[in-house]
């Protein structure tokens, strides 16, 4: 389990990653470029992930770190999994749907997520049995927290859901899949033919856009969709929502029914969905 302490290094964890990107955000130069998969980074995703694992080294030099820019150092019980900046395009954009995520693993179970949007003020966190939480970044004791409960859903088929990457940026059994989802439910966000990897123009808008939340498992945790499938994704991309989708009273796995975070997949889910919607994926393979 992870106790107060963790939770409240993630806190200052997050409080200095938001003063770092704050610094970078709608820079005249960010220090923008393409990265060998085509996805962008920016020095502000570089900074902050040095910074934060320097800061965790310090605290707990024992503890592992995986990060997306800088990959993995040390092996332990712990580990903590960290997206400098998840939305990079966003933020490069002058948007403000963007985020640090910031997990922590322990025996290979998440047991700590704490999402940080300064551009949004507003930050989410978990840990196992003690809720979900909604506040302002930084913290302020005169605006306490919100706890996030969601109710459950009914047919797969009246749900609305969001996907993404879009197609183009999808494998063919990757698309399968999305598109057996698209189909078997009410809504889908965007809003586009799964089946086919034709280049969208202009280029679609992430599921969050416009919704005041910078995820799209918060999307669901909030209770804006009733379910959010992640894919090409890695560990930093779903750790830190696993336990702030789950602890609200929502579902998570992978589109096999694992709770992994290593296979590229994540499928969040309003109680009582989940099964509902992993047959219609798995239908497609």
């Amino acid at each position: 389990m992870t106790d107060s302490a963790d939770l409240a290094l993630a806190h200052r964890l997050a409080d200095q990653a938001d003063e770092i990107a704050r610094h970078h955000f709608r820079a005249p130069d960010l220090g923008a470029e393409d990265k060998g998969d085509g996805s962008p980074v920016t020095e502000a995703d570089r900074e902050i992930e040095r910074a934060l694992r320097a800061s965790i080294r310090a605290e707990h030099p024992g503890d592992a770190f995986i990060g997306e820019e800088f990959g993995a150092h040390g092996r332990s019980s712990r580990r903590w999994i960290i997206d400098a900046i998840d939305g990079t395009a966003s933020f490069i954009a002058g948007d403000p749907e963007w985020s640090t995520l910031i997990a922590l693993e322990t025996h290979g179970a998440v047991t700590l997520g704490m999402v940080s949007a300064p551009a949004l003020g507003r930050r989410w966190w978990a840990t196992p049995g003690t809720g979900t939480w909604m506040g302002p970044c930084p913290s302020n004791p005169s605006a306490p927290p919100s706890r996030l409960t969601l109710t459950a859903g009914g047919s797969a088929r009246d749900a609305a859901i969001g996907i993404w990457p879009p197609p183009s940026r999808l494998s063919e059994t990757e698309r399968a899949a999305a598109a057996r989802l698209a189909a078997g439910t009410a809504t889908v966000l965007p809003a586009l033919n799964w089946s086919t990897p034709d280049h969208a123009t202009p280029p679609p808008s992430k599921p969050s856009t416009g919704s005041g939340t910078c995820h799209g498992a918060l999307l669901v945790a909030t209770g804006k969709l009733d379910a959010f499938l992640l894919l090409g994704a890695g560990p930093w991309d779903i750790a830190a929502v696993i336990p702030i989708v789950e602890e609200a009273g929502g579902t998570f796995s992978d589109l096999s029914g694992q709770r992994r975070t290593d296979t590229g997949a994540a499928l969040f889910a309003r109680p009582g969905l989940h099964q509902q919607l992993l047959s219609m994926a798995r239908a497609a393979n």
